[in-house]
């Protein structure tokens, strides 16, 4: 039976004020009066970053409306899982205080935002190198001058790359026509394959899940702005508490949970003139909106969805991700500083790691360290069992084999679906509509990015609003 989340409830709203509580019906057919009531304003398919963000929207409207999730819980691939009393997020994720749209929506003090070291430690050569960031850490900068990961002009570079985007704007960024890969854009200001294969390959690689950085040149500006901007954190609870805080201001019993839906569908057909679509469950049940119908789910998922609506739209292959966790003793990890571990010697399969609790000590219990490795790629043919002792034998070259070995394997994720594939050509700025009342959000939208997916969702809103004439 599909759940309700019971939330803070919120003024009446001043549109369709009788279907504020929308019921689901069997489908019989044929529909009759008494049954064409039971509507809400807006159906929103998928309750992650965008559809929530799209939720919020309309709640600020004071437009009713009914968010479906299948799973759980909500946060799609945002979500934070307890184990044992260790706090797992599902996959490496980090979150940038600086992205425009989470500054609006967020209250940040509530997330209690545990900062990360404004650099890195790359292992290169047998040993770990400081990569700093000079306005925050001088000293720390100052003295990696010399270090292997880069050549002095490299790490002047970099200094011209920040004050090239921080001189541009987000749309401008977003919207811009020259748009090449990452790695040849990186080429193109001059940046040496040392630096190349030993910083920006693991750093950026881990955000963009693209070792080879061929994602677009337009994200990587937009990504690298927010970092000279911001700061690199995670919440105190887990990367979850980003959709649980905006669920919560949600209308009570607006976000329905264990309720997957089947299909999209027009009421006479792929005519998307014949009336707002109508949402089928997989139980049999039975959605109507009078307004419209956001889907805020996973690309792959939407050709499902719309079958019948329009063709199958080809799509590059997803980015993917396989994220272990470890459990320490509190005094079997090498280093207690909040920084991100990049693997800079261009072997092994370890990308990128960092110990959790350091940057968050609530996120294992008591006297317990917590460990995030992550991989790029999905190795589908190693089992869960045999990465996790491949990890254990490369990180032992990094830390040292008697405090490794003393390390437990926890838990494994692998997520074929981390990020949408945003090679060259892209278009960041898509229009979310699909027909009369049928609109789209997701970060495959607009940028793969937390803050693309809020964007997507007061996107879809803003164009259904102004469709049906409540805005201007």
């Amino acid at each position: 039976m599909p759940l309700a989340i019971s939330l803070p409830t919120s003024s009446t709203s001043r549109f369709f004020p009788r279907h504020a509580n929308l019921r689901y019906r069997r489908f019989t057919g044929a529909r009759s009066s008494a049954e064409s009531k039971n509507q809400t304003g807006v159906i929103i398919i998928g309750a992650g970053l965008a559809g929530l963000a799209a939720a919020t929207r309309l709640t600020t409207e004071r437009i009713p409306f009914l968010l479906l999730e299948a799973s759980d819980g909500v946060g799609g691939r945002v979500r934070t899982d307890i184990v044992d009393g260790f706090f797992l997020d599902r996959g490496f994720q980090i979150f940038i205080t600086a992205y425009p749209e989470a500054k609006k929506l967020l209250d940040y003090e509530a997330l209690d935002l545990q900062r990360f070291y404004a650099g890195a430690k790359v292992f290169y050569g047998g040993k770990f190198h400081t990569v700093a960031d000079p306005l925050r850490h001088l000293s720390d900068s100052v003295a990696s001058l010399t270090n292997p990961i880069g050549t002095v002009v490299d790490k002047a570079l970099i200094a011209v790359t920040r004050a090239r985007v921080l001189i541009k704007s987000d749309e401008e960024i977003l919207t811009g026509d020259n748009e090449v890969s990452t790695v040849d854009l990186l080429r193109k200001i001059g940046f040496s394959d040392e630096i190349l294969d030993r910083f920006f390959r693991p750093f950026f690689g881990g955000v963009f899940f693209d070792r080879e950085l061929e994602t677009t040149s337009k994200l990587f500006d937009f990504v690298f702005r927010c970092l000279a901007l911001g700061e690199n954190t995670l919440p105190a609870m887990g990367i979850g508490e980003i959709p649980n805080q905006l669920a919560k201001k949600l209308p009570a019993n607006s976000v329905v949970l264990n309720t997957r839906v089947a299909s999209v569908q027009y009421p006479n057909g792929s005519d998307s003139g014949s009336g707002p679509p109508i949402v089928r469950l997989q139980d049999g049940g039975v959605l109507e909106a009078e307004l419209g119908v956001i889907i805020a789910v996973e690309q792959p998922q939407v050709d499902k969805l719309l079958n019948g609506i329009r063709e199958p739209v080809k799509t590059k292959p997803a980015r993917s991700t396989v994220c272990l966790y470890f459990t320490a003793e509190a005094d079997q990890i090498p280093v207690q500083d909040p920084v991100l571990f990049l693997n800079g010697s261009n072997t092994g399969i370890v990308n990128n790691m960092f110990f959790a609790t350091n940057v968050a000590r609530t996120y294992a219990p008591p006297g317990k360290a917590l460990v995030s490795v992550s991989l790029i790629g999905l190795f589908e043919d190693r089992s869960d069992d045999d990465l996790a002792a491949e990890v254990i034998r490369e990180l032992s070259c990094w830390f040292g084999e008697s405090l490794v070995m003393s390390w437990r394997h926890l838990k494994t994720y692998r997520i074929q679906f981390a990020q949408p594939n945003q090679c060259p050509p892209t278009d960041l700025m898509k229009s979310p509509r699909v027909g009369s009342g049928l609109y789209l959000c997701g970060d495959y939208m607009t940028s793969a990015t937390f803050d693309g997916a809020l964007v997507s969702g007061n996107r879809a809103v803003e164009v259904l609003l102004r469709e049906k004439g409540l805005i201007k």
